[in-house]
């Protein structure tokens, strides 16, 4: 998630608002919300202990030079924390060096400053360190940090109160800076989610095209392939009926045709009787003896039973040496048995899972039944119909 949110980030500062996308907008106003309240946090606690100490000219001068340089390394820091989030390392030291070493120093000249002028300052640090810091997600890194922002006001107060006001507000920085940056976290989440959502429809309708593809185009070449091989054998005896079968496969090749643009276009329906008068008419014309009985089957259930008439069908051309194919259905079990299937036609091929899995989603399921010299495809339809309504 970091890395995708990183390659949108990388464009937006030079953006219009209107340019942006709903994830980016909120990827802007949730880190611009925590660069303002680190500034105006740390212009606060500044210039309230200013105008109560009343220091010298040169003394002021030289706090806000060093607020504005914790500032603005402050602001790095906590882009690269935004970066980060939500992982909890590498830590970006990088960014976080610079702002600790100027920490220590800036501690350090606090002893130079008076009383009153060195807790403005004091809390000037406490508040960047804060803001800053306060979205990481390591643990020992959170725990020392609030272990710092503890310590720290009572040591520049020596008051006992102190320590318990600091535990108390850095931890409702760091929540507020967690919760921000979760909330990011989740509408990127969201987004990404939407993305594979849009792409996992798009390959469900590529795999639905080829499965769609595979049956009706599969089974018209086959179709002509037997044809044909019936006109050669035919031609070779010198036989008129040739010129006829050689027709046949031209219309049947028209017919492919059509199938295909319908199948372009999304509007070719399965129709079991014409799946049937197709099984028929070709395994006739393979000199297979065909019996047909599916009376009393659901109509809710016709299409995918034309589906498994078509697998089922084909395969008997492509793989077997079957002389009688029988297709009934009776007990909720659509069957599809021929006699002749040879070991290729065995397997469970990937048109018989591509198969199982378009039924899958229905409730259906597909049964395999190979005792030889027989082999039978079986479609089991559940008790409800297609519609949820009891069979």
């Amino acid at each position: 998630m970091t890395g995708a949110r990183n390659d949108r980030d990388r464009g937006w500062p030079w953006r219009s608002w209107s340019a942006l996308d709903e994830v980016e907008r909120v990827d802007v106003y949730t880190r611009q919300s925590l660069y303002l309240l680190l500034w105006c946090s740390l212009g606060f606690v500044l210039l309230g202990g200013a105008n109560e100490a009343d220091p010298a000219p040169v003394q002021l001068s030289l706090v806000l030079l060093g607020a504005a340089v914790l500032g603005v390394l402050g602001t790095r820091a906590l882009t690269a924390v935004a970066d980060l989030y939500p992982a909890s390392g590498p830590l970006p030291w990088r960014h976080l060096g610079p702002l600790l070493a100027a920490c220590v120093l800036a501690v350090a000249g606090l002893l130079a400053l008076p009383q009153d002028l060195r807790i403005a300052a004091g809390a000037g640090i406490w508040v960047v360190l804060a803001w800053a810091l306060g979205g990481l997600r390591d643990r020992v890194t959170t725990a020392a940090l609030l272990v710092v922002l503890t310590l720290l006001p009572l040591a520049l107060t020596g008051e006992w109160w102190a320590a318990g006001y600091g535990l108390i507000v850095s931890s409702f920085f760091v929540f507020t800076c967690r919760v921000s940056l979760w909330l990011l976290g989740v509408v990127t989440e969201l987004d990404a989610a939407r993305t594979a959502q849009s792409a996992l429809a798009v390959a469900e309708e590529r795999l639905r095209f080829s499965r769609d593809v595979h049956d009706v185009l599969g089974r018209r070449l086959s179709t002509i392939a037997v044809q044909a091989e019936l006109a050669a054998t035919l031609a070779g005896r010198g036989d008129a009926e040739a010129g006829a079968r050689m027709l046949e496969v031209r219309g049947i090749a028209h017919e492919a045709l059509r199938e295909a643009r319908e199948l372009a276009r999304g509007y070719r329906s399965t129709d079991l009787a014409q799946e049937l008068e197709g099984a028929r008419s070709l395994l006739r014309s393979a000199g297979i003896r065909t019996e047909v009985d599916v009376d009393g089957l659901d109509p809710a259930w016709h299409e995918p039973a034309g589906w498994v008439v078509r697998e089922a069908v084909t395969n008997v051309l492509r793989h077997s040496a079957a002389t009688a194919v029988a297709i009934t259905y009776a007990d909720r079990v659509l069957e599809v048995r021929n006699d002749g299937v040879g070991a290729a036609g065995s397997s469970d091929g990937s048109g018989l899972a591509g198969l199982r899995a378009r039924l899958a989603p229905l409730g259906a399921s597909l049964d395999v039944v190979h005792r030889a010299p027989s082999f039978a495809v079986r479609l089991l339809v559940p008790e409800r119909d297609r519609t949820g309504a009891a069979s």
